[in-house]
């Protein structure tokens, strides 16, 4: 059976909001707890009291990561944002002739363009510049799954402490997340973490890792 403080933990942990307020210690306990309790349909008092301790725990818990975090905000402050627009998401089934892709990779790189391909279980993601997608639909045309146009490509790009700082992933997808920015795809190489996100949000995601 679950506990009230592992509900507690899972309430908090689903409500960024809350979350937030308890890490800055901008919160009244009391009425977070009756809300806690209203939600999650317990309301007897040893259940609202056992709620009230619960959250006062997951707020010292959340006080003890601030370092953590004043860490990862240090490395995204020495960090640099490059955005390339015009960019294309092209999901190819896996069947795919794997030399026809390498090819086609290999003549977009000739141009010094984008070229991502991303090998999954039963798929290919390919991301290539707007200018080149023709080819790709030449190419592939009975392969192609989905096309996602009109995207962006913001890559981050960080000193080498990122490869010892944990959280710096899961604190950028955090901070797009309470803003609504949906990531469409993400990479990772090295010192830089690669995001796919709409065009039209762009100017949004600059300022939100304006640090």
């Amino acid at each position: 059976m679950t506990s009230t403080a592992e509900l507690t933990e899972k309430y908090v942990s689903e409500h960024p909001s809350v979350r937030e307020c308890l890490k800055n210690g901008v919160i009244n306990y009391s009425k977070l707890s009756r809300r806690i309790a209203r939600e999650l349909g317990i309301g007897k008092k040893t259940s609202l009291e056992a709620i009230l301790i619960a959250c006062r725990r997951i707020e010292e818990k959340i006080s003890a990561d601030k370092a953590g975090e004043e860490k990862v905000v240090s490395i995204l402050k020495k960090s640099e944002l490059e955005i390339k627009n015009k960019i294309v998401v092209v999901i190819l089934d896996k069947r795919v002739y794997s030399e026809a892709l390498l090819e086609l990779e290999k003549k977009i790189r000739k141009h010094g363009d984008v070229f991502y391909a991303i090998e999954g279980k039963s798929a290919f993601t390919v991301i290539v510049s707007e200018k080149h997608f023709g080819e790709v639909e030449r190419v592939f045309e009975r392969e192609i799954i989905k096309t996602t146009r009109e995207l962006a490509l913001v890559t981050i790009k960080s000193p080498e402490d990122l490869e010892n700082t944990p959280g710096v992933v899961a604190f950028v997808y955090s901070r797009l997340g309470e803003y609504g920015i949906n990531v469409v795809e993400t990479m990772s190489c090295w010192t830089d973490t690669i995001l796919l996100v709409a065009e039209k949000d762009v100017a949004t995601v600059m300022g939100i890792l304006d640090f």
